[in-house]
């Protein structure tokens, strides 16, 4: 059976107005994902990643051409359509965790489900999605009696507890030290695979990259795919509460 395309990039371009005339962030990108891949966007800071990752997640649009994920084309949605298909289809996590500091842990990760189909399972969805990353007995403290690379968890489980097709992040492992970013990777890999996410992730740190399946490079603001070493982090990790 031929696998499915889970994001299909056709064409985009990103213009933004600057000093009297249009820098072009992105020019004519086009890629496919298929469902269950990892792909890491790696390049220079200012080479259009971030950007390229907001008009994947529906919070920018492109100039030109489409983004179209798992068969729905999203760039021409109205903000309404788009606003319910990110809570539903999309999970989103970046570098500076953007917990609410006057929520627990649990708290934040229900707060997507309020305005989600599921919003009467949200304590019960929020509690498997914090055992899952390995924080069932942290889950009434609040942000600041956690580490970064708890606070790092509780945002990927709140990205996830809608149970997404896609999970985006942007330099997740940013504000990180080198274990607690071994930690949130495998994390990573094991929701992965018990989930079948689908992860694109921006990251300039090729040892985060090589978790990835693919690498697609961004340079200019366009796009050149990486070969892929033998990846020695395939191993099943699995979190210990």
């Amino acid at each position: 059976m031929q696998p499915k395309n889970m994001i299909e990039v056709k064409n985009i371009s990103r213009d933004l107005p600057l000093g009297g005339r249009n820098l072009h962030v992105l020019q004519g990108i086009s890629f496919t994902v298929i469902k269950g891949e990892w792909v890491a966007l790696t390049g220079p800071s200012g080479s259009g990643k971030s950007t390229l990752l907001g008009i994947l997640a529906g919070i920018d649009r492109p100039t030109s051409g489409s983004v179209i994920l798992d068969g729905y084309e999203i760039n021409n949605l109205p903000e309404a359509h788009l606003s319910c298909m990110r809570n539903e289809m999309i999970g989103i996590v970046f570098q500076a965790f953007n917990l609410i500091p006057t929520m627990t842990a649990i708290e934040n990760v229900e707060a997507p489900l309020y305005i989600h189909p599921h919003w009467r399972e949200a304590e019960h969805l929020a509690t498997e999605m914090l055992e899952q990353v390995g924080l069932k007995d942290r889950m009434h403290h609040m942000p600041y009696q956690l580490s970064g690379g708890e606070q790092q968890r509780v945002a990927i489980a709140r990205a996830l507890v809608t149970s997404p097709h896609v999970l985006l992040a942007d330099e997740p492992t940013g504000n990180l030290d080198s274990a607690t970013t071994r930690q949130v990777l495998q994390i990573l890999q094991y929701l992965r695979m018990k989930l079948n996410l689908t992860i694109v992730m921006v990251t300039h740190d090729p040892t985060v990259a090589a978790y990835a399946d693919r690498q697609l490079h961004v340079m200019d603001g366009r796009i050149v795919e990486v070969p892929q070493k033998a990846n020695p982090t395939k191993e099943d990790s699995r979190v210990s509460a």
